[in-house]
């Protein structure tokens, strides 16, 4: 794990999304946030129907890591988490990163309509 976000563990909301980290990321700015969230909510359906699809190892890795980057700017701990399992090969099954995904989908679909 990298020292900077391991250090940050502490601070975290560990829900499906972090709003305070995305509020620093932010610098507070609620229509930044939303922009953000909604991008997030598209591409990371997007990314994980590429690693579901992926048919050798590197793309999978590469998949698995863009996610665990746009997962950890947004604060989705939980999706940062299981992309990096599967980035590692430590989890070939992609349930827990999907259920992951789409928990933190259904929460951005609520801030959204808010």
């Amino acid at each position: 794990m990298d020292e900077e976000v391991g250090a940050r563990s502490a601070d975290r909301d560990e829900g499906p999304l972090d709003r305070g980290h995305l509020a620093r990321q932010t610098l507070g700015d609620a229509g930044l946030e939303r922009e953000i969230l909604s991008l997030f909510q598209r591409q990371s359906g997007v990314i994980l129907n590429r690693l579901m699809k992926a048919s050798g190892g590197e793309e999978r890795r590469i998949a698995a890591h863009t996610l665990k980057g746009s997962a950890r700017a947004v604060g989705a701990w939980r999706v940062a988490a299981a992309a990096e399992a599967v980035e590692n090969g430590a989890r070939p099954d992609l349930s827990p990163l999907a259920g992951a995904v789409n928990e933190a989908i259904a929460t951005i679909e609520t801030i959204l309509a808010a």
